[in-house]
């Protein structure tokens, strides 16, 4: 096993254990992170509405 795949595991490993022992955080963390994704996606259609012409 390679050392990319095994830290990989050990990833998936923190999530599924921060999943179970803190299901509330988890989705606190979960709704933060999609909140600034809308946040960017908002900004970067903001920047080319105001380039397009017209």
């Amino acid at each position: 096993m390679n050392v990319k795949k095994l830290v990989g595991l050990l990833v998936v490993a923190l999530v599924v254990f921060f999943i179970v022992t803190n299901p509330g955080g988890a989705s606190n963390a979960v709704s933060g992170i999609g909140g600034w994704l809308y946040g960017v996606g908002q900004s970067i259609t903001s920047f080319f509405s105001n380039i397009a012409p017209g």
